[in-house]
């Protein structure tokens, strides 16, 4: 369980994430405005990335424990892309930061992670061969993981989760369509 110092740590990081770009952000800042010393920050924390680092993770991890497995693949996006709009100067002052790549990995392994369980969810024990099986991941996650990214390059408008929606939904049945194809090459 973090102590509260952390958490008071990153909780202090956050509202200044919201506030102000990434890079505006010191450590003396965190730690004035949680009300504790620079030692106290250092104990927890090496610098600053290695605080959002595990603030992502936190995050990525949540997700992972909310849906151990996913039948909706429109309800989990939904639930990240509710928080990151929740969170959306933070959000969007991290994208645009030099720590830009961090924040990218956890993305892609948080895509990873939605597409794999849905596709494992939806293909179950089919006689799909690992090596299609790992294809259509692959293909999925770069998916979301480009629809993410256009949605953050521009500034996460709340009306392109409409866009998001109706993408899922015209791709309702492509898994399905996969695994027959993949059945009737007999593979």
């Amino acid at each position: 369980m973090p102590s509260f110092t952390k958490q008071a740590i990153k909780m202090s990081f956050m509202k200044l994430l919201s506030e102000q770009p990434l890079n505006k952000i010191s450590v003396r800042s965190i730690v004035e405005e949680c009300g504790i010393n620079r030692n106290s920050f250092y104990y927890h924390f090496q610098d600053i990335p290695a605080l959002m680092e595990e603030i992502i993770v936190e995050l990525a991890d949540g997700l992972v424990k909310k849906y151990p497995k996913i039948e909706s693949l429109e309800d989990c996006i939904s639930e990240a892309f509710d928080f990151a709009l929740h969170n959306k100067k933070a959000v969007l002052h991290i994208f645009n930061s030099m720590n830009r790549d961090l924040f990218e990995r956890y993305l892609m392994k948080s895509c990873e992670y939605i597409v794999r369980t849905y596709l494992d969810t939806v293909f179950g024990e089919s006689l799909v061969s690992a090596e299609d099986r790992e294809i259509a991941i692959r293909f999925f996650r770069f998916e979301l993981f480009g629809a993410g990214l256009d949605w953050l390059s521009r500034s996460m408008p709340e009306d392109s989760i409409e866009e998001i929606h109706h993408l899922i939904h015209l791709c309702h049945g492509l898994s399905d369509e996969m695994i027959r194809r993949c059945n009737q090459a007999g593979i």
